[in-house]
């Protein structure tokens, strides 16, 4: 595969306003990337338009060597991973954590097609490698924030997906949770056959040092786009945010950014 991503003056308008103009980027097979942005910044409609779930309203948009028009979106749905926390509302409640890891295999909200008992058992041992074993048996409505997203990545990985898109992952969970759901994405991304990452994220703090390539995205534009290293970096950042910040490195390589 040539490029996991390939955006070439892809833009999307509603009613006259531009939510996304001028997207022009590349993401590469081995690369990791994340997206950084305020609110409004048009990050979730850039990941639902990879998911073909929106359509751009100009431009060309090509996802895993598939170009958008020319391609069946069901099927390229199968070959993306998909964490959101949006997609817990659209979840059957009521169902066993190890149906819903097990719908991912095929693309679906609840399970509808026919399933062997070893589909059912790749299922669960899927969940167990993310340190989830304790969650099967119970149904999805009782599970702390933590353990629902932890399903989540267990369902993305279901379908050995090409791509795994994170859209805000730490999203409602407490210090200690999201440390233990970056622990095991630092895990999936250490992996030989680990699927290229895209992850969006409104805190630096939650970019892995494994996300090694940076969009900044701005009112619906890229800012600025490139190497971690290169704009992870207190002038970048300061212009990008348009206020005075302050920067700590820790010890992992993680960047921390606060008003300054």
């Amino acid at each position: 595969m040539d490029e996991i991503l390939n955006f070439e003056q892809v833009s999307l308008q509603r009613k006259n306003r531009f939510i996304l103009q001028n997207i022009n980027w590349q993401v590469k097979p081995k690369e990791n990337w994340a997206i950084l942005g305020l609110n409004g910044a048009g990050k979730t409609t850039l990941l639902k338009m990879i998911h073909g779930d929106l359509w751009p309203t100009s431009g060309q948009l090509t996802v895993l060597d598939q170009v958008f028009g020319k391609t069946n979106i069901p099927a390229l749905k199968r070959r993306i991973g998909w964490v959101s926390s949006a997609l817990q509302d659209w979840l059957h409640q009521g169902d066993l954590v190890e149906q819903i890891v097990l719908s991912g295999k095929f693309a679906s909200i609840g399970l509808y097609e026919k399933y062997t008992a070893k589909e059912m058992q790749e299922a669960k041992t899927t969940l167990e490698r993310l340190g989830g074993t304790k969650l099967l048996g119970k149904t999805y409505q009782i599970l702390s924030q933590g353990e629902r997203q932890l399903v989540l990545i267990a369902r993305a990985l279901m379908a050995k997906p090409e791509l795994l898109i994170l859209d805000e992952p730490c999203n409602g969970l407490d210090l200690f949770a999201r440390e233990q759901l970056l622990n095991k994405i630092t895990m999936i991304a250490n992996q030989a056959d680990s699927p290229a990452l895209l992850m969006v994220s409104h805190y630096t703090e939650e970019l892995l040092p494994c996300f090694d390539h940076l969009m900044l995205l701005k009112k619906g534009e890229i800012y600025k786009r490139g190497k971690r290293a290169e704009l992870l970096t207190p002038e970048v950042l300061g212009d990008f945010y348009g206020a005075p910040i302050k920067l700590l490195t820790a010890a992992d390589k993680r960047v921390i950014v606060y008003p300054g």
